[in-house]
């Protein structure tokens, strides 16, 4: 699996307003993480949300291969 490399992106694409309900100690992860590398809240769960799904849609590629 490869690492998760959280950046700043230079434009929006379309958005759909959402809303979940996530533990304090997790957003205050997110906000530490986002803090650090310029990006907003929103933009930081956007692309660890983008990660996993690339992630589990390579492992299940990959099980399937070695069915």
């Amino acid at each position: 699996m490869k690492s998760f490399k959280p950046y700043k992106k230079l434009n929006a694409s379309e958005k759909m307003v959402t809303t979940i309900r996530i533990d304090s100690e997790t957003i205050n992860e997110i906000d530490k993480i986002a803090n650090e590398i310029d990006v907003s809240r929103n933009e930081l769960i956007n692309q660890c949300i983008r990660y996993a799904l690339d992630n589990i849609k390579n492992n299940e590629i990959d099980k399937k291969k070695n069915d």
